[in-house]
């Protein structure tokens, strides 16, 4: 199928992929880019770009330094695979300066269930490929104008609450479209989420789809259909199109809105192309109508919506459906971990029987512990670093991989994210609530997504009487689930030195303020913003004043 149409003016980028098919790549980097390294790359027009739909891009520091991203469908993994993935990490991810925090094996936990390693060299790409080959894994599409790693709640299957399980889905759905040339040249990434949880833990509202469980009334259980979801510049809630689809009907319904997206989304501005603004523009009904034209059933109304709430994360001990059996929540801050310690998850996986589980909040969870050995497990020296039971803010932190890697990250992100949250906790203390989602991007692209956090913050310069400093804008307030809405941004460019005062102050007048079990960003809410940037101003003031 062909969506390029003839009139369209194409930008940049879709020239690219319109001269030769993005997933040729692949050949080129086994055959020639691993063997005469960067300046082959530089000698075809386009090649970076095209790079991206095996997983891979340019690092910060430039040269031979590539980022590698591993697509890992609804977040599971076997024991064996965490173990090779952290062996690769041990083996090819080792930058020349080790980081302060989190040592010189450099692996991410993405918030859309993926692995990121960094200082990759393209003469070790073929044989990271041909290890991950082995145990089931590809980089296939984890980049580049295509399907990305398909969400799905990261305990589907032993959540005693769920409505279904609905991992099997999504890993129908990552499989049809992973090396499929029909539908890897869309307009833009397209991010697809499904969950049979009544929780909201693979995020539907800002995927472009998301699947959320629904019942007819005839007692048929599925899911209802969400489209034009997304953050970055122009965030906005995916719209309720007033459709129901079973789970066999899943994958063909998905098929249809990415080819209802590659037909009639925009090809000529690379800022307006997400899917996001094509149902903007059509709305949600016009959407449907397209859909309906292009889909290979007849399409149901709407059942009944099954969410009940958004659950931030699963840390902690929790008890699965099965009798007898937990799993485990550890909390990985900000995402990192050595690839030896991933490495030991898997290993502990395997010894205690069960799965690693990747989180849409940079955590890792470990399944199927019998009760008899579930103190065995939490007495696991890892268990001491990558805690079951963290303090509020550490909890809660999130944050993209910032300028030590991205070239388009404004500033650092991940080790402030950790500063900022520790010192928090010091400082702080007990919030009254189990976690608060600090969510920390370091530009405008929004990886970290800081528009549903308790706490947002992003990637700016800023002025102080002396120099140009990195600096954040500073967001309140946002969340997901039955009362979902994003953060108002209240204060910009504030020198990234002054945050943790800024923090302290406001919830300061949380801990006064809130109303019985009220949380922060329902407190926040009933504030109006002026009075709340006031309070981040004074504090600034007071700051330079001292």
């Amino acid at each position: 199928m062909q969506f390029l149409r003839e009139s369209q003016r194409l930008n940049k980028v879709e020239k690219i992929k319109l001269k030769r098919h993005p997933l040729e790549v692949r050949h080129a980097v086994i055959e020639t880019y691993s063997k005469r390294g960067i300046q082959a790359i530089d000698e075809v027009p386009g090649e970076y770009e095209r790079l991206k739909w095996v997983g891979i891009y340019p690092q910060n520091q430039g040269g031979n330094a590539f980022m590698l991203r591993i697509k890992v469908p609804g977040g599971l993994l076997t024991p064996e695979q965490a173990q090779v993935i952290g062996q690769v990490a041990l083996d090819f991810a080792n930058g020349p300066i080790p980081n302060p925090h989190f040592g010189n094996n450099f692996l991410d936990i993405t918030t859309r269930q993926d692995i990121q390693m960094h200082w990759i060299r393209m003469e070790n790409v073929p044989e990271i490929w041909c290890r991950l080959e082995e145990v089931g894994m590809t980089t296939v599409q984890a980049c580049g104008d295509s399907a990305r790693n398909v969400l799905c709640c990261p305990v589907s299957g032993i959540d005693y609450k769920e409505v279904l399980d609905a991992y099997p889905v999504a890993r129908a759905i990552s499989g049809y479209f992973t090396g499929n040339r029909e539908y890897a040249n869309l307009p833009r990434k397209f991010k697809m989420s499904v969950t049979g949880c009544v929780e909201d833990c693979a995020q539907a509202e800002i995927n472009d789809i998301g699947m959320l469980p629904a019942r007819l009334e005839d007692g048929t259980v599925g899911f209802n259909v969400r489209v034009g979801g997304g953050l970055s510049d122009g965030p906005r809630l995916a719209s309720d199109i007033d459709v129901f689809v079973t789970p066999e009907q899943a994958v063909e319904i998905t098929r249809g809105i990415a080819q209802v997206y590659g037909e009639l989304g925009d090809r000529e501005n690379r800022w307006t192309c997400r899917m996001r603004y094509l149902v903007q523009e059509l709305g949600p009904e016009g959407f449907r109508e397209e859909l309906e034209k292009r889909a290979a059933f007849e399409l149901m109304p709407a059942g009944e919506d099954l969410t009940k709430h958004y659950r931030g994360d699963h840390i902690g001990v929790h008890l699965q459906k099965e009798n007898g059996l937990y799993y485990i929540g550890l909390n990985v801050t900000v995402g990192r971990m050595s690839g030896e310690d991933f490495a030991e998850a898997g290993r502990l996986a395997g010894k205690y029987g069960g799965e690693i589980r990747l989180a849409t909040d940079q955590n890792l969870i470990i399944t199927d512990v019998s009760e008899e050995r579930l103190d065995e497990l939490l007495a696991e020296p890892l268990l001491k670093r990558y805690s079951p039971n963290p303090k509020a803010f550490e909890r809660g932190v999130v944050a993209c991989t910032g300028n030590e890697f991205c070239r388009f990250a404004i500033v650092e992100t991940k080790i402030r994210a950790v500063e900022w949250a520790r010192e928090m906790d010091r400082r702080i203390g007990d919030v009254g609530q189990e976690a608060i989602r600090m969510h920390f991007s370091g530009c405008s692209a929004s990886c970290a997504q800081p528009q549903i956090g308790d706490i947002g913050f992003r990637g700016e310069t800023a002025k102080t009487r002396d120099a140009i400093v990195e600096g954040v804008d500073i967001g309140l307030g946002g969340s997901l689930g039955h009362d979902a809405a994003f953060i108002d941004w209240i204060e910009g460019a504030k020198p990234a030195d002054d945050v943790p005062d800024v923090l302290v102050a406001v919830m300061k007048r949380f801990k006064d303020e809130r109303r019985g079990s009220e949380r922060f960003h329902e407190w926040v809410r009933r504030k109006p913003n002026e009075e709340l940037r006031e309070t981040l101003r004074n504090c600034g003031r007071n700051r330079e004043r001292g």
